[in-house]
């Protein structure tokens, strides 16, 4: 027997198939069909109700420059210009690319979190090029604890100093 199964159907949902069970006693009529659904686990998405979350790996300079991405969705990629300065963990909403809401109600929404690479083996010229780099940003956190402050200390806001 063939079943329909809906968009947008759940794990552990069931589906009732009406006159699809056995046939009746002396004759009457057949009974119901219950169908147990078993949603296999995507592996890139994850599943939260009708909403949609993925992870995508950007490397440094991706994430401190910006760049064109093209992000998978349910209905195939998408071009997406990601900003420059964004932060690892930082969250993308794309309306409607989620999961079909059941009864074709509108569909969720698709979260890409990103994530940051950062890379483990720098040859000498790129240690030495991110040096220059580290060494040339304005209000960089201080390696030295000696001095009585606190790490992250110098990265305090205006209105901080004045706290008791």
């Amino acid at each position: 027997m063939e079943v329909d199964i809906p968009a947008g159907i759940d794990d552990r949902q069931a589906l009732n198939v009406r006159g699809g069970g056995n046939k009746g006693i002396n004759g009457g009529p057949t009974g119901d069909l219950r169908v147990n659904i078993n949603v296999r686990p995507h592996p890139f998405f994850e599943r939260d109700g009708f909403d949609v979350w993925c992870d995508f790996t950007v490397t440094y300079a991706q994430a401190a420059l910006g760049d064109t991405l093209y992000i998978p969705t349910l209905d195939g990629k998408v071009k997406y210009e990601l900003p420059a300065g964004t932060q690892p963990g930082e969250v993308f909403r794309f309306r409607g690319r989620g999961i079909a809401q059941l009864g074709g109600r509108g569909r969720g929404d698709q979260f890409v979190r990103i994530i940051v690479d950062v890379p483990k083996n720098l040859t000498p010229k790129q240690k030495e090029l991110l040096k220059q780099f580290n060494d040339s940003l304005p209000n960089k956190p201080k390696n030295n604890v000696d001095d009585g402050k606190t790490v992250g200390e110098e990265k305090r806001g205006f209105f901080d100093k004045f706290k008791l």
